[in-house]
């Protein structure tokens, strides 16, 4: 059974989605994005409807309207339950009611309820809400309009008493996308996962310029844009004035900050990467693991990608650390009874289970391996750091995190969301409760850079002593709304919001110094900033501001004690005041000026997620309310129970396909030792091209078959594979300290023959030997 989502009606068909127009508005690194769905009753009765769509996590919504024949309702932030009264006394006296509100499991999932729509009645829904662009290694701002919303394992649930929907449908409809990009920076480039017309600028100087979707897009899924400005590093402040109507001294009322910095790390520290720490692997083997990367023919299943990518990270591990793999779907494992220490025998031992590692392990089920690992006792002066790969998502979002979060100060988590549809609750939740770093590998991504940038951020020097300083006018005051800096990545930007209170008697000119401690050393980093507020901001960073408040706030309410209920209450002022949506409040508009009511039986649908199948060809499907849904693309049939939600694979016979060819990158990197330094072998010889007789003879008879061997690896590496260098510079380093370690004789001469083997022309400084 296939789960149809979006408005659906009498006979489980959807309500037809006419149209998705969605306008972007960003500037500099903050997004505005407004959504206008329109909709059709086609059936010949009326119509209450409830979809879900998903939105990014971190999104502020701050506007749900809905408009129907010349009728607009503008929906108002109310306490959640007294939302959902005035909602359905509407419905049931024959008003027109719409009801916007946040999963209580999730904060990435909205559900929006329709109620009274009349036969042939058209209904144009839309929704407002902003966020803050996120910084990708090749420091692109990515944007994301989610096209997936994956179904939500969660163990021994049922969804009792709510109607199944048998089948799913292609609904035709259009989708217009326009963006419009305003900076302080000049702007580079803009690109997309799908077609874009061209880049228009508006300006000489390219700071303001527009793009559409190209048309005929047919929103199968996500749409992904990279904005790319030529100083993307450059710290920045913008003052933000308060609404006119709010109360002076309230967060809205007040004028708001938000500061953006960069903090750049001394190259002498960075130089030298840590040595020590324990490292856990913890990867997602449910059944959907089976589905393919993407929709292009050369790609991987996403198990494969992540065997190669736990070969890239074996390998790369420095000497002397500890660490461990464990697998997990509706239950877990783990390769060794406790983390072990990094030698060629642990390296090796794990490699061999890691090449038979299959997506048969069921649902997805993170929270238990979580407290298994949390429950071991970590070594002393090796910091545990967790790696966390899913593809899924989960109904106890909150749980997990909460989880994450009270074992920071032991434990630092580094997520990756795999393929489309992975929930950016989960995943950027636990890299902010964990004080690590999130990455998003969708459409054609590679996942080894992406984990490789995390690894490298990981064994940077831990960075403590986190201070931010303020230096503002006699009279104005600074109360920082943003929760303390705990974690700092080189180059990574770090956000601060901030309300200013009080008024300068002349002085205009204000300063924020952010200081820590990096490697013993003090580091300091000043930016200066004016107390004018910009012009034509609105009201977009009050409300990031009161996000971020709220999401504070809600963290502290499950952490339980007396004062939750207090906590609570405040999260609701907040909430109402600011227009801003949280776990406590729902968006409610009814149409109180309808001079008729609608009459006759109501239908009702609720479109649970229940049996979601995964095979071979493609199924759409209309995913709540923003567009229909590709489904999961799999090697073999599968399906989401829907009472245990726990994945099983049907037993299908399939023609054996070709061995895949092997990535010489990887061959090369697997036959690496943990120490790493090369063997001279017939294997190593073939990633060259060559036979171990052509490569042996080459050797000078005072060098060393291992050194010759690293010696020509690194030249290879950087001849050939220089593009991916982000992928094996730390197997290059460790190839690098092996060689000087063992401080041989004609190392110059080795080099010199090297390249004339290989026919490179490769220098000693660049190899770092």
């Amino acid at each position: 059974m296939v789960n149809c989502c979006g408005l659906v009606s009498e006979k489980n068909k959807p309500v037809p989605l006419k149209s998705i127009s969605v306008e972007l508005q960003v500037r500099d690194h903050v997004a505005s994005v407004s959504s206008c769905l329109q909709y059709v009753n086609e059936e010949e009765r009326p119509l209450e409807a409830v979809f879900v769509f998903p939105l990014p996590a971190d999104a502020a919504v701050c506007h749900f309207s809905a408009r129907i024949g010349e009728q607009e309702i503008v929906a108002e932030v109310q306490d959640r339950q007294s939302a959902r009264d005035q909602y359905d006394d509407a419905v049931s006296s024959g008003q027109q009611a719409f009801l916007l509100e946040e999963s209580e499991e999730s904060s990435d999932v909205f559900k929006l309820s329709v109620g009274c729509l009349s036969p042939g009645q058209k209904a144009s829904i839309t929704i407002v809400y902003i966020i803050e662009l996120s910084v990708q290694a090749d420091d692109a701002l990515r944007f994301c309009l989610p096209a997936v919303l994956n179904p939500r394992y969660t163990p021994a649930v049922s969804a009792a008493g709510v109607p199944e929907v048998s089948s799913a449908s292609v609904i035709p409809y259009t989708l217009s996308l326009s963006v419009e990009v305003r900076s302080s920076d000049r702007i580079s480039k803009l690109e997309s996962s799908c077609p874009l017309d061209p880049l228009e600028f508006l300006d000489a100087q390219h700071t303001h310029a527009k793009v559409n979707l190209s048309p005929g897009h047919r929103f199968d899924k996500d749409v992904e844009l990279f904005l790319y400005y030529e100083n993307s590093h450059h710290p920045s402040a913008v003052v933000e004035a308060g609404a006119s109507v709010a109360e002076s001294g309230s967060l809205m009322g007040d004028p708001a900050l938000m500061i953006s910095l960069y903090p750049e790390f001394p190259a002498d520290v960075m130089s030298s990467l840590a040595s020590r720490g324990e490292f856990i692997f913890v990867v997602d083997r449910s059944g959907s693991m089976d589905c393919k990367m993407h929709h292009g023919n050369d790609a991987q299943m996403r198990i494969e990608s992540a065997r190669d990518t736990l070969l890239l990270l074996l390998k790369s591990l420095p000497m002397g650390c500890y660490f461990n793999i464990y697998g997990f779907g509706s239950h877990f494992e783990s390769f060794f009874p406790q983390s072990v220490v990094y030698s060629e025998d642990t390296m090796e031992e794990a490699l061999k289970r890691v090449k038979s590692m299959s997506a048969d392990m069921g649902g997805t089920e993170i929270l238990q391996p979580l407290k298994h690992i949390y429950s071991q006792p970590c070594y002393p002066d090796h910091p545990r750091q967790l790696f966390m790969f899913t593809d899924g998502e989960v109904w106890n979002t909150k749980e997990v995190l909460d989880l994450v979060k009270s074992h920071v100060y032991s434990h630092r988590c580094f997520s990756f969301g795999i393929g489309e549809g992975a929930s950016t609750a989960l995943i950027t939740g636990m890299a902010r409760e964990g004080s690590g770093h999130a990455q998003f590998i969708t459409g054609t991504d590679r996942m080894q850079p992406k984990v490789m940038q995390s690894l490298r951020f990981a064994l940077q020097p831990a960075v403590d002593n986190i201070s931010v300083d303020w230096t503002v006018p006699e009279g104005v005051m600074v109360d920082m709304l943003s929760p303390s800096i705990n974690t700092l990545f080189q180059g990574q930007r770090a956000l601060i919001y901030a309300q200013i209170k009080g008024q300068s008697s002349g002085q205009t000119e204000g300063s924020v110094t952010l200081k820590y401690r990096l490697k013993d050393q003090p580091v300091t980093n000043q930016l200066e900033f004016t107390l004018k507020p910009a012009e034509d901001t609105g009201l977009t960073i009050h409300w990031l501001a009161a996000r971020s408040v709220i999401r504070s706030l809600e963290l502290e309410e499950r952490a339980g004690g007396a004062d939750a209920e207090n906590i609570r209450r405040r999260i609701v002022e907040l909430s109402v005041q600011a227009g801003v949506s949280s776990a406590h409040t729902a968006f409610i508009g009814v149409n109180k000026d309808s001079k008729q009511t609608v009459k006759g039986p109501l239908l009702q649908r609720r479109v649970p997620v229940a049996r979601t199948f995964c095979v071979c060809v493609c199924v759409c499907v209309c995913v709540l309310g923003m567009a229909p849904r590709m489904m999961k693309r799999c090697a073999s049939p599968c399906y989401i129970e829907s009472n245990s939600m726990g994945i099983e694979c049907d037993s299908v016979s399939y023609e054996a396909e070709a061995e895949p060819q092997k990535d010489p990158l990887l061959q090369l990197i697997s036959l690496q030792k943990a120490a790493g330094c090369w063997e001279l072998n017939a294997s190593l010889a073939a990633v060259f091209g060559k036979t171990e007789d052509q490569v042996t003879n080459q050797k000078a008879a005072q060098v060393d078959g291992s050194v010759w061997a690293t010696v020509l690896a690194l030249i290879w590496l950087y001849a050939f594979k220089s593009d991916q260098q982000v992928e094996w510079q730390f197997v290059a380093m460790k190839a690098a300290s092996w060689i000087r370690s063992q401080k041989p004789n004609g190392l110059s001469q080795c080099v010199c023959d090297g390249n004339a083997l290989l026919g490179c022309q490769v220098t000693e400084d660049m190899l770092g030997i």
